[in-house]
């Protein structure tokens, strides 16, 4: 309890790290989005050595090739330039969280997240060495949960984080609330990986697999939407817009999922009988890499890691406002006379810990 109270007095000192965490995610957004670009492509071999760049150093290949040059090269080299930038904003993170932050298990989990740039960096090289395509469906479903653990490391940063130890009234949570967020990354992140399969579909997949694969995905879209709208109920009165606001964002987000993926449908294998009553459908032309349908597919794929990204963010601030208010309960019982510490409904002063918290 002492070492809380002390991150109350020296929440300032970490502010960098947090500003640089910030910086990563939203770094790492656009390039699962130019990552998206490369796959929907098949751009993933247009440079064919690694580290390198046809020989040159990656920031010393000639501006003028990459970008007036091919597209799948302008993709492919963009996307490891930012790549790179990537990893030298999670270098400078980790340095700044061994000289500003006060936590010892935040800085190790800085250096995880250091090496997870690494680690990601490492698949996509040997995907291109190897030109294997496992390796091209791995690096894309690790590249997701490289996002959610740098949300992670923002949120555990942040200066709300220690501003839970202050409050006056404790957040209402129900019991079962922080199982039931918890399991909204595991399905968005199951999502990721049925979509990797679809994505990533081997030249041998047999037919009956792949469209299992479509009805596990298709189904498990649909539960996600739920599960999103139970756990927005559960909170939606809890008293923290911090909570209620994320969460009721999460159902948007779900909502726009699924059409981008009805649309990512549509424009790899055609309209859908089931959607043959929409005007103009029957006309319907399947493009290949055509622009805009580029654009509806790598939005599928960007718009999945985002749901995880910030599911992974309310749990863990849940969890967080659940152990300050433990705390804080505990402390004043510790805190009230021996002869008083029976913890009677009729306390008031007990009771105000447990009132919803004013918006």
């Amino acid at each position: 309890m002492a070492s809380e109270v002390n991150l109350v007095e020296q929440k300032g000192r970490g502010q960098l790290v947090h500003r640089l965490s910030v910086l990563l995610v939203c770094l790492v957004w656009p390039l699962i989005w130019v990552g998206g670009l490369v796959t929907t492509y098949d751009a993933g071999m247009a440079v064919p050595d690694w580290p390198g760049t046809y020989g040159y150093n990656l920031f010393l290949y000639p501006y003028k090739t990459w970008l007036l040059g091919p597209f799948d090269l302008f993709i492919e080299h963009g996307h490891r330039l930012l790549g790179a930038v990537v990893g030298l904003v999670a270098i400078a993170i980790a340095i700044t969280a061994y000289f500003k932050e006060s936590r010892r298990w935040v800085f190790f989990l800085t250096l995880g997240l250091l090496g997870a740039v690494i680690t990601q960096g490492l698949l996509g090289g040997m995907r291109v060495v190897l030109g294997d395509r496992t390796l091209a469906m791995v690096h894309g479903c690790f590249g997701p949960a490289f996002f959610a653990l740098c949300a992670a490391t923002a949120v555990i940063t942040s200066r709300r984080w220690n501003d839970y130890l202050t409050r006056e009234k404790a957040t209402n949570i129900g019991s079962g609330v922080a199982t039931l967020f918890a399991a909204i990354p595991v399905f968005s992140y199951s999502q990721l990986l049925l979509g990797a399969q679809l994505r990533h579909v081997q030249p041998n997949a047999a037919p009956g697999i792949f469209a299992m694969i479509v009805a596990t995905h298709v189904f498990m879209a649909f539960l996600l939407w739920v599960v999103t709208f139970a756990a927005w109920f559960k909170i939606r009165r809890c008293g923290d817009l911090t909570l209620s606001r994320p969460a009721r964002l999460l159902i948007g987000l779900v909502a726009v999922q699924i059409a981008l993926g009805v649309g990512t449908w549509v424009v790899n294998y055609g309209w859908p009988s089931i959607l043959a009553w929409v005007p103009g459908s029957a006309g319907f032309l399947v493009r290949a890499k055509g622009f805009s349908d580029s654009i509806i597919v790598t939005a599928h794929v960007a718009t999945g890691s985002l749901i995880l990204a910030v599911s992974v963010m309310l749990w863990i601030r849940l969890l967080r406002v659940r152990h300050c208010r433990d705390s804080a309960i505990e402390r004043l019982i510790t805190e009230q006379p021996a002869s008083t510490r029976s913890f009677k409904t009729e306390d008031k002063t007990n009771e105000s810990l447990l009132e919803p918290a004013t918006a």
